[in-house]
């Protein structure tokens, strides 16, 4: 790495409740790589259904950013804070935030969990658009579900396939 290269990492970033939108807005509007993962969903009012765009995750949003722009990020209106982990500000690797954008242009339904799930069988997804991605079988409201951990957020994303999709390794 050269003296002028500044090295970037996407982090997790905290934001006021149901502000991740504007905030990644207001991120991108300073020169600010942000990622909103969206996720369609179909909302019902009293008079209407509609489709509508909503966070996959609840106040996150990731950003990537150096050392110096951090400063700047918490400064953007509707972030509250960095995410840590173990005592320092929790990075995600980039291959996770390609994963997630993998996972949602895919066909397949999404959910988010809380819960700490148990590790199980690894296993490889051998067929459709998430091919070639690795994750972990868990039993989950008794179904079989492919369950592909965000380390260091806290969170699991659970994606429903069909089992012929998948084989062990």
């Amino acid at each position: 790495m050269t003296k002028n290269t500044v090295a970037c990492n996407w982090y997790p970033v905290y934001t006021q409740p149901r502000a991740e939108k504007k905030a990644c807005q207001a991120l991108m509007s300073k020169g600010i790589t942000a990622y909103l993962p969206l996720q369609r969903q179909l909302k019902q009012w009293s008079d209407r259904k509609k489709w509508v765009e909503e966070p996959l995750i609840k106040s996150y949003i990731f950003v990537y950013v150096d050392g110096q722009q951090r400063a700047d990020v918490l400064m953007t209106k509707g972030v509250s804070r960095f995410i840590y982990f173990s005592g320092k500000i929790a990075t995600i690797p980039h291959q996770h935030i390609e994963d997630l954008k993998l996972l949602l242009a895919s066909p397949y339904e999404l959910s988010v969990t809380e819960e700490n799930l148990q590790a199980g069988e690894k296993v490889l997804i051998k067929a459709g658009p998430l091919k070639g991605m690795t994750g972990e079988i868990i039993l989950y409201r008794s179904q079989k579900q492919l369950a592909l951990k965000l380390e260091n957020l806290g969170y699991s994303i659970i994606v429903n396939i069909a089992a012929e999709l998948i084989e062990r390794f």
